[in-house]
């Protein structure tokens, strides 16, 4: 067993060239414990106010939790920046074995914190509690194939997007299986020429028996049962069942198609599954560029969202986006609304939906900036419908594009959407999976399940917990804690709400407001709810406010302008913290 949980962090300078070791705050880690905890804290402390999300000042922190490498299920770093398609504070977190071997690496630090702008292409390699930049001979390479020039080690690297500063750019590991997607993680260290980060280490070991204990916990739950059975693509089934799957530039929330992309068409030709201590993951499934794990999001995004129904061709774009290092949510939205844009006259470009290969050859304008349509949706879909226009069709909350879990055939998902601290995001609450069986909820009712689920993963990603074992950690991991020694200085349910306010009080700090919290006008349209063709009705205006008014109450935030009170940062202890420049409801 771990002597003691990881107490320090490696302080990369790429415009210096050092690597420095220091000790974190004693009162951070008992106050913020780890991975999204830490990173809000570093983020807050380290940024100025409005500073360049790709300039050399903004932090990109690569960080681990007290339990990494120790927890049942699949190992998982955060990734944290500010970032460069939203503005806000971002963090995105991936899997596979990079986050152990990094633990493995680093066996006293919890992670990274790079900062500056290296003069050419560099990389990072990590061994033996210490980090070295040599140069990057990998530049231009995609993510796969600059993962395989490391075979004895474990890399996360960005492909051609991120070099290029696509603003949803991801930070790929295990070679392109595994994304820090949203948000544009991988531009950040794109602008760093920052290429990969080269981890070699063994794995952490430790804990055996109560790894074993919930791994099994795990397996006998329903969502192990489901993972093990379906992984996460049965979800555009089970979306497409209750009229929630945005479908074709979200013209419609059911998909005729929806048989021929979901979790029977992957398992008809699966070549073989993932595989970790708890049970079974995704299906991996062979493309011309070799093989793919298509996850829920592929089909919904790629599938669904562009009106293709062809499995082979969505795993393919799937594919594409992976080795780009392209966030496929962002980019089959960005794609979407061009398709939309086009039929409706807004572009002067032929573009249908349905039609694969034009959204494969779009991909690769927006992943290398090669055409004007390609260079304006690397930067975003608000960005291009403020050059081209088509704002009522845009599909983003706080410049992020929408998941395809579609609002509104579930109000509370709405809500959701709106509140989140990194933009458009399913992860941090998902309540339409219980809406849909109830569609009575009250806004106090939608406030409550809204904010418990946040602050239940803000602790989860604090500890970083794999997403869906975390689900059987009914004590938010009191149990691991103790097994490591590490001191908590409240309850977890107390940290997981302190997070959430300080990442909104860095979101507060970047000018976010009320009118921030909004949906986007193409949630108003009426569309088909449902494959047997139930109408559904856009988003009531005016129960979105009453929920909102209802999760600002809940929250302690001040309801005009949703910025936490001074009696609510007392509360959670982050009177010392907020500077002078956040302004307080």
């Amino acid at each position: 067993m771990p002597d003691r949980s990881p107490e320090r962090l490696l302080r990369v300078d790429l415009s210096e060239e050092t690597v420095e070791s220091e000790p974190v705050p004693e009162p951070w880690l008992r106050r913020y414990v780890g991975g999204k905890g830490l990173g809000a804290r570093y983020l807050y402390e380290e940024l100025d106010p409005g500073a360049d999300s790709l300039g050399p000042a903004n932090a990109l922190l690569f960080l681990l939790g007290p339990l990494s490498g120790l927890l049942p299920g699949e190992s998982r770093y955060a990734a944290v920046t500010k970032s460069p398609l939203t503005g806000g504070f971002l963090d995105s977190y991936a899997g596979g074995q990079f986050p152990a071997v990094l633990a493995g690496a680093l066996p006293e630090h919890v992670g990274l914190l790079v900062t500056g702008v290296a003069d050419g292409p560099v990389r990072l390699v990590v061994r033996d509690d210490d980090a070295t930049l040599e140069p990057a001979e990998t530049w231009g390479a995609d993510t796969a194939e600059t993962a395989a020039a490391f075979p004895d080690a474990a890399v996360a690297c960005v492909g051609p997007a991120g070099e290029n500063q696509v603003a949803y750019a991801t930070i790929a590991s295990d070679g392109g299986d595994h994304h820090a997607g949203r948000g544009g993680a991988g531009a950040v260290m794109g602008a760093k020429r920052l290429k990969a980060v080269v981890a070699h280490g063994d794995p952490p070991t430790g804990l055996e028996d109560l790894r074993a204990s919930y791994a099994e916990r795990f397996r006998e739950d329903a969502a192990g049962r489901w993972l093990d059975a379906s992984g996460t693509v049965e979800t555009v089934d089970f979306a497409d069942e209750v009229g929630a799957l945005a479908t074709r530039g979200w013209r419609d929330s059911a998909f005729e198609g929806a048989d021929d992309v979901g979790v029977e068409a992957v398992r008809e030709r699966a070549v073989g599954r993932e595989r970790d201590d708890t049970g079974r993951r995704g299906f991996r499934v062979a493309t011309e560029d070799g093989e793919t794990v298509p996850r829920g999001a592929t089909a919904m995004s790629l599938g669904a969202g562009l009106g293709i129904d062809d499995f082979d061709a969505v795993a393919a774009l799937g594919e594409t986006c992976n080795r780009l290092g392209v966030d496929l949510v962002s980019a089959g939205a960005a794609v979407a609304w061009a398709m939309r844009a086009s039929e409706e006259g807004v572009l002067d470009r032929s573009l249908a939906f349905g039609d694969a290969e034009a959204a494969g050859d779009l991909l690769g304008e927006i992943a290398g900036r090669e055409t004007v349509l390609g260079d304006a949706l690397a930067d975003g879909v608000d960005a291009a419908a403020r050059r081209y226009g088509g704002e009522s069709f845009a599909p983003t909350v706080k410049a992020m594009e929408l998941p395809a879990y579609d609002p509104r055939g579930a109000a509370s998902m709405a809500l959701a959407y709106a509140t989140s601290d990194r933009g458009a995001c399913h992860r941090r609450a998902l309540p339409v999976e219980r809406e849909v069986f109830d569609r009575e909820w009250s806004p106090e009712r939608a406030a409550r399940a809204v904010a418990a689920e946040q602050d239940r993963r803000s602790v989860l990603w604090t500890l970083v917990v794999d997403d869906f074992v975390g689900d059987v950690f009914a004590d938010l991991g009191a149990d691991w804690l103790d097994a490591v020694g590490h001191d908590v200085a409240d309850d977890l349910a107390t940290v997981g709400e302190r997070v959430w306010t300080l990442t909104r009080l860095f979101n507060v700090r970047e000018g976010v407001t009320r009118a921030d919290d909004s949906l986007p006008p193409v949630l108003r349209e009426s569309v088909d709810g449902s494959s047997d063709g139930q109408s559904e009705g856009g988003v009531d205006p005016e129960r979105f406010e009453a929920m909102l008014d209802a999760y600002y109450e809940r929250r302690g935030w001040s309801r005009d302008d949703g910025r936490p009170t001074r009696e609510t940062v007392e509360r959670l202890g982050l009177g010392g913290v907020v500077d002078d420049e956040t302004p307080l409801g």
